[in-house]
């Protein structure tokens, strides 16, 4: 049973589900990991709840753990912490375990840990993430809803890329990679991070509003952070300051990224949905630096709020009407290009059992090759014919991917499927 580190927490509990997944840094799964998942108490004492093993796809089990009451998340005048927090352990012959401290859960959202493992031949001892017996120590902050972050210090909201020597990019492009630095751009020596796009705005999402928002005030969260971020990349914010960096995770200039950290269902699936899509002013082609505040904590006219998003989610308005109602009724909701090295463009139109061309095709032979990686997705024959053996391929990939498992190749599936083809074939062509 949880015990909370915060009397503030009320003693009616619900549950959370977690489910831990173990990968190399090229997405391919480790299984047969040991992971021992705990609770901890006031003096710091673990309890451990359960020892699980991972799969063919590195994924453990779904375990429903102890949560604080779902109405806490979703009340803005609640003072304590409307999640629990578990310590996650791993152990696996040929890899450097890995201390996970706080992951959290969400009554009634399904928690996803996703843990890097490196292998013992590539071990360089970091200060900033190794502990005196060589375990990886990922330690996860709270959120910045409840937690001690600097506020947003205003800024333009577009750039002026003007000036001599101001190089942007061509267009606006939804990149492979994001370069975080973990500290303010004033400092030097944190550490830096190299992380894919859709998972550096999940973890983002993940850290800043609550993922038992209404589906459509997430997806408003989720478009003005890559809008933020989108402005970073397009203008080369840091890199025209001499930096070598995308973007930090310090608040009072970027966004909060806390590394190693979970993510969640609800917070994925949009992610998934919605990576490519920014909000600009008309006349202006750089994405708009959308910056927000919580609305509680601190105030900022002209501004979106979180908690204020929360409410118009729940009083019915759609993503859109959340974003106009904050930014103005005048911006533009666009797609940018992805360039994240996927071979193939979505088509525009779902694929599903009957479907045929080279399209399908497409994705035939992707799924072919991730499943020599993930052999739960099942083979299927290259015909071009989107057969019942190909639906029920797509339906596990979708699953081990956290995806809608309708065995539809929608926009989300297709992009994904791409994703992970992409990460496989780049480590087969080192190997």
């Amino acid at each position: 049973m949880y015990i909370h580190t915060s009397s503030n927490l009320s003693n009616q509990q619900v549950g959370g589900a977690l489910i831990v997944e173990t990968r190399t840094k090229d997405l391919i799964p480790v299984a047969n990991v040991e992971v021992t998942i705990s609770s901890q108490d006031e003096t710091g004492k673990l309890t451990t709840i359960a020892t699980l093993f991972t799969n063919s796809s590195g994924q453990t089990p779904i375990i429903v753990l102890d949560a604080p009451i779902l109405s806490e998340s979703e009340d803005p005048n609640f003072t304590g912490i409307p999640y629990a927090t578990y310590h996650i352990s791993t152990k696996c012959n040929g890899y450097i375990p890995v201390i996970i401290e706080g992951s959290q859960i969400f009554s009634e959202v399904t928690s996803i840990q996703p843990i890097t493992l490196m292998p013992i031949e590539d071990m360089t001892v970091d200060p900033f993430s190794f502990d005196r017996q060589l375990n990886e120590v990922i330690s996860i902050g709270q959120s910045t809803l409840i937690g001690d972050y600097a506020p947003k210090i205003p800024e333009s909201e577009t750039k002026d890329v003007s000036a001599t020597g101001f190089v942007v990019l061509s267009e606006v492009v939804v990149p492979e990679y994001i370069i975080v630095y973990a500290g303010s751009p004033n400092s030097t020596g944190a550490p830096t991070y190299t992380v894919r796009f859709r998972d550096y705005i999940k973890n983002v999402a993940s850290s800043e509003i609550y993922p038992t928002w209404p589906r459509e005030t997430i997806k408003a969260n989720v478009i003005a952070i890559i809008s933020f971020t989108l402005n970073r990349v397009y203008t080369e914010w840091y890199r025209n300051q001499g930096k070598t960096y995308t973007i930090t995770n310090s608040t009072a200039v970027d966004q909060a990224f806390i590394y190693g950290r979970n993510i969640f269902d609800t917070i994925s699936s949009v992610v998934d949905e919605c990576f490519d899509i920014y909000i600009k002013r008309p006349g202006v082609i750089q994405p708009l630096l959308a910056q927000y505040c919580d609305g509680q904590k601190s105030t900022c006219p002209g501004w979106m709020t979180q908690w204020g998003s929360q409410q118009l989610g729940e009083d019915g308005l759609k993503y859109d009407q959340i974003l106009r109602y904050f930014y103005g009724n005048t911006i533009e909701i666009l797609s940018a290009k992805v360039v994240s090295g996927i071979p193939e463009s979505y088509p525009g139109t779902a694929l599903r059992e009957g479907s045929q061309g080279t399209n399908v095709r497409i994705i035939q032979e992707q799924l072919n090759r991730i499943s020599n990686n993930y052999p739960l997705i099942p083979k299927v024959p290259t015909t071009g014919i989107f057969d019942p053996q190909t639906t029920e391929a797509v339906k596990v990939f979708q699953r081990v991917f956290h995806l809608t498992p309708d065995g539809i190749v929608g926009k989300s599936t297709w992009y994904k499927l791409s994703y992970i083809y992409v990460a496989v074939t780049k480590i087969a062509e080192l190997t």
